[in-house]
């Protein structure tokens, strides 16, 4: 009774509590084990954290309609406070009591008559005697089954922050340190003569109390590419994390680089960083020049004096093998192929955005050449310039390369075998990312069908055994049908492929013109002009993707057409009846981390009830319990997916999309492709990944020069344009 009046009054008094808050708080003060002085701290607590309005509520002028938060706190507090005093109170008249006589207990006479001679009480057995219990056991069963599920998911969920305190611990080492303790100076030239593969057998990785790899394979051979794909949230950055750090046994001979974090932004040159990030190459020249002002110091011809000019010579040697002579050159051209000018590589690495710092890191690592390259999705911080030269340059990659992509064109040019993680192990498959996609699809169908055929086999024994078992003239027959059936192997049904899909409300039909931009310039001063001559026309049948460099101005059309930028010179018509949606990657950032997706939901788009939310969500994959979970726990492509969801409660005309692709899975991209093209508005996209263009655009706009233009020719032959004009041109 205490517990359904605590939490009726915390409905009451604190609405904006969420519904589990309220149920667990009134459960935990009258739980007979709970600490009254820790408990009535906890509510506290609680209270403050999970009522979104308290937090606030010292800033903001009271509501004349209702009374000021803290003092309904109060109110609630001095509740639990006399719930906590009262069930004190019952547990000191509970106390154990030694009875005068012996009892039978199970004599329900005896049982009743102890009862009323402690004063009175109930008899539960001569109760409920004679009486079933109207429990619906499967449902109790089904309910405690989601129960533990869930304090089963917040334990992980709780071991995953804890996890990420001691990356930042790792992160807080220098890169010179982190270097240095996976790649040792002694494993210089180590590998002479030494086999770069890689083949381990019963990899085990666990993250937290989550298994990621139980009894895997892990074959890498030197010189080839690999893309590592799988879902999201199976696990492939961990994977690539155990390898980087060597908690996975990769010989101690070949050099690893993991690129992940972009680089911390300071004073350094945008060129030195990259000449700095071989630190085997900086420690030999810091070596190297030690050792002459050493030399120059000694007497000729004594002991000190050779050795040191042998310790000398050894060093020439080794960097004679790292080509230092030609470091600056190749570090410029790393930095010209990614998007850097010979301007923008003179400048200090913290005046460059995070995309930038990103590339930088790639250049970096690219520039250290290590036997094992491990990428983590490359291409989401690229545009297609850059992306169509990282394509060409890694195909003539000396060592090897593991990537995490859900980019598949550049799986296609860049794989020559595929890593599919799933299940807790690792299948591997020859060839890109099309030829696995066949292949898994054939096997899968055959796998199928074998499974099939053996259930009908399976059946047709049983059913003659049913059938005859019994028959005396049938019995031997039916007798060795039950042996043979007994004798085959158990059969597991073939794994079915998950399949995501998104749904975009159907547009409806205004008249044209919708929106347009004839002659439109804009620069954020007269005398610093970004696009000039502009002329577009966007219709309900639009299908438009524009492409070109960073910095080209792609993301300023973009907010010329959302009306967010006003042109200094043309014009722009819009219908006024036109609803533009707009999706941003900083958007996704700024998704509220303390509310769940639901609560987002309500409070952008109010008036619906929670399931008609939880039901829009499910149609952009975010279904069950992540719907009530915080954005803040949530990973990209969940975010992505709740940004998504948001933007078709807009009910838009036309959809803006810039890099809408990051953070989504293989299944998520198909999922929004298939989406789009399915629509009946209008879509404008910027994208770095081709084939996504491919299915939803069927026009090209270049970014480029201060203007946009159509381009006539498809995503790859411009891909092949850019290579062309960067070979040709010089570092």
């Amino acid at each position: 009774m205490a517990e359904y009046e605590l939490s009726s009054l915390i409905r009451e008094l604190l609405p904006e509590t969420d519904e589990p808050v309220t149920q667990y708080l009134a459960g935990y003060v009258t739980d007979p084990s709970t600490d009254a002085a820790e408990a009535l701290s906890v509510s506290r607590s609680m209270l403050e954290s999970f009522a979104p309005s308290l937090s606030s509520s010292a800033s903001s002028s009271p509501s004349p309609s209702r009374p000021q938060t803290p003092t309904e706190l109060d109110k609630v507090l001095t509740k639990i406070a006399e719930v906590l005093d009262a069930r004190e109170v019952d547990e000191g008249e509970g106390e154990l009591r030694t009875l005068d006589r012996v009892m039978n207990m199970k004599r329900s006479a005896g049982m009743s008559a102890t009862l009323a001679l402690q004063g009175g009480g109930v008899d539960l057995e001569s109760i409920n005697k004679g009486k079933e219990s109207r429990v619906d056991m499967k449902k109790l069963e089904k309910q405690e089954a989601k129960l533990r599920a869930k304090i089963e998911k917040r334990s992980r969920r709780d071991l995953y922050e804890g996890s990420k305190l001691l990356a930042t611990q790792k992160k807080q080492q220098s890169y010179e340190e982190m270097f240095l303790k996976v790649n040792p100076m002694d494993s210089i030239g180590a590998a002479k003569g030494k086999s770069k593969d890689i083949h381990l057998v019963n990899v085990d990785v666990t993250f937290g109390s989550h298994r990621i790899l139980t009894g895997a394979s892990l074959t890498l051979a030197f010189g080839r590419r690999y893309g590592l794909i799988g879902r999201n949230g199976v696990g492939k950055s961990t994977l690539l994390r155990h390898i980087a750090m060597r908690d996975i046994a990769i010989p101690k001979h070949i050099t690893i680089l993991f690129v992940e974090q972009e680089i911390v932004g300071d004073d350094t040159l945008a060129l030195q960083s990259v000449l700095s990030a071989d630190v085997w190459r900086e420690r030999l020249l810091a070596e190297q020049e030690e050792l002459d002002k050493r030399i120059a110091s000694l007497a000729e011809g004594s002991a000190e004096m050779e050795e040191a000019g042998a310790r000398l010579a050894e060093v020439h040697e080794k960097l004679a093998e790292m080509d230092v002579e030609g470091s600056v050159a190749r570090a410029a051209g790393l930095l010209a192929g990614l998007g850097f000018t010979e301007a923008d590589q003179k400048r200090p690495t913290r005046e460059f955005s995070g995309g930038w710092r990103m590339r930088l890191a790639l250049a970096r690592a690219l520039f250290v050449k290590p036997d094992l390259l491990m990428l983590d999705e490359p291409s989401n911080h690229i545009d297609l310039n850059a992306l169509a030269w990282l394509e060409d340059y890694l195909q003539t990659w000396q060592g090897t390369i593991l990537v995490v992509s859900h980019d598949r064109a550049f799986l296609d040019a860049v794989a020559t075998d595929i890593v599919w993680q799933h299940s807790g192990r690792l299948d591997y498959f020859k060839g890109n990312f099309t030829q696995f996609y066949a292949t898994k699809t054939e096997r899968e169908k055959n796998q199928r069908k074998e499974y099939e055929t053996q259930m009908a086999y399976r059946a047709h024994l049983q059913a003659f055994i049913d059938r005859w078992r019994y028959n005396a003239n049938r019995a031997a027959q039916a007798q060795s049908r039950i042996k043979t059936l007994e004798s085959l192997p158990d059969l597991e049904e073939p794994e079915q492929e998950e399949t995501e899909m998104f749904k975009f409300p159907d547009a409806e039909k205004i008249s044209p013109p919708l929106l347009q931009l004839s002659e439109v310039t804009f620069g954020y001063s007269p005398d610093k002009l970004i696009l000039k001559g502009v002329n577009i026309d966007v219709g309900l049948d639009s299908r438009m993707a524009i492409i070109g460099s960073n910095g080209a101005g792609k993301s300023t059309l973009i907010k010329l057409l959302t009306g967010e930028l006003k042109p200094l010179a043309g014009e722009m018509n819009r219908n006024g009846r036109l609803r533009i949606a707009y999706f941003a990657q900083h958007h996704v950032d700024t998704l509220p981390p303390q509310l769940s997706p639901v609560s987002f939901l309500a409070s952008r788009f109010p008036g619906k009830s929670e399931q008609e939310y939880r039901s829009h969500l499910g149609s952009f994959g975010i279904t069950g319990i992540t719907g009530l979970q915080t954005i803040a726990t949530l990973s990209g492509g969940q975010k992505s997916r709740v940004a998504f969801a948001a933007l078709s409660l807009q009910n838009p005309h036309i959809l803006l999309l810039d890099e809408p692709t990051n953070h989504l899975d293989v299944e998520g991209l198909d999922a929004l492709r298939q989406a789009l093209e399915n629509w009946n508005g209008g879509v404008i996209v910027i994208s770095h990944d081709e084939r996504f263009i491919t299915g939803v655009a069927n026009q090209l706009w270049v970014c480029a020069d201060g203007t946009v233009m159509k381009y006539k020719g498809d995503v790859q032959a411009y891909k092949e344009l850019i290579v062309g004009k960067l070979k040709s041109a010089k570092p």
